[in-house]
């Protein structure tokens, strides 16, 4: 469903993409994850024909981004990081537009809204202005516009950014339930555990380059599966066990303070990359 090529993209003197190659296969929730300025928002804005790319090639559902550009944006919804809805205009207004932009007729455009706003749990919001709704409920109706013209792909770029643990899990529930309904997601999140939890496969990315490609669990089984996180003069220092009963093993003969804990995607980037996912 997306093809990527060598794709690169320079800004100046810095190279913000440095020959990606990645495919995400249909139905597919696929993770983009990197420390800030590592190419992840670059990659989301090319693919979505928010900015060109320097050269390579990148396919959305076979329509190629630079010579079928019309054709392969009709193929994703984007969920932008800041949230962009007109706040002076109401629920329902704004998933109008969106689909008079797209050319939905009339008839199309008033089932679809019913059908999205009962999707996302917002049907008793319609008349409400924008401005009104609480910010879990603005990244709910960001999500039904994306998904108004019915897309094959849908780009999540931080979609639950600043919103808490609990609205974040409401949020994680819709994104898991619209790829059970056949979309394609493409995700880039600060949020480990919301990769963890998400996706089939997770990229990491590090100055352009992309270091790992792998099912989340294989990535973390290859530091082990317990981590102990030792604080001493030196700051916090890790170590990883492929069992609990040799991590805790080693941590009975230690005089420092200690903390046994599950290993992550975040250690197995750090691993990789020597940087945390931030």
């Amino acid at each position: 469903m997306i093809r990527i090529e060598n794709l690169q993209k320079s800004y100046a003197a810095t190279k913000a993409l440095d020959g990606i190659d990645l495919s995400v296969a249909a139905g597919e929730l696929f993770a983009f994850l990197g420390p800030n300025g590592a190419g992840k928002t670059t990659t989301i804005r090319i693919l979505t024909g928010l900015t060109r790319l320097g050269s390579g090639r990148a396919l959305l559902n076979g329509h190629d981004i630079e010579s079928d550009g019309i054709a392969a944006k009709r193929q994703c919804g984007l969920v932008p990081q800041h949230i962009n809805l007109d706040s002076e205009l109401t629920v329902l207004e704004n998933l109008d537009i969106h689909g008079r932009l797209f050319g939905m007729e009339p008839s199309r455009r008033r089932r679809k809204i019913e059908e999205l706003l009962a999707y996302v749990e917002l049907a008793d919001r319609t008349r409400s202005l924008v401005k009104q709704l609480s910010g879990g409920l603005k990244r709910r109706l960001m999500i039904a516009r994306a998904l108004m013209h019915e897309p094959r792909i849908l780009f999540l770029d931080e979609p639950t950014v600043g919103l808490d643990a609990a609205i974040r899990r409401r949020i994680w529930a819709l994104v898991k339930r619209v790829q059970q309904d056949g979309t394609t997601i493409f995700l880039t999140t600060h949020y480990i555990e919301e990769a963890e939890f998400l996706a089939g496969r997770v990229a990491f990315i590090d100055q352009g380059r992309i270091v790992a490609i792998d099912q989340p669990h294989n990535l973390m089984a290859r530091l082990g599966h317990w981590a102990i996180d030792q604080v001493n003069g030196e700051g916090m220092q890790t170590r990883y066990f492929p069992t609990r009963e040799e991590a805790t093993g080693f941590s009975a003969g230690q005089d420092c303070g200690f903390t046994l804990r599950r290993v992550n995607l975040e250690d197995a980037f750090l691993a990789l990359t020597g940087k945390k996912v931030l």
